[in-house]
């Protein structure tokens, strides 16, 4: 299970935060500034960390219950 969390504008994605990377990565000049700046801030890192425990491990059950 992959959490994926991405910023887009004008549908150009700027930045990608994703679970298995554990950072974000920019793909723009603009993404690329806001990932340094994420990337250096360890609450900002720790918090997505954590969605993927809060979105993904505990639904994870629930979704293969229903098939």
């Amino acid at each position: 299970i992959e959490y994926i969390r991405s910023y887009y504008f004008n549908k150009l994605e700027l930045t990608r935060f994703s679970s298995s990377v554990g950072k974000y990565v920019g793909f723009t000049e603009y993404g690329v500034r806001n990932a340094a700046a994420w990337n250096n801030d360890p609450s900002e890192l720790s918090a997505m960390k954590a969605q993927k425990e809060v979105y993904c491990l505990n639904h994870v059950q629930s979704k293969y219950d229903n098939v």
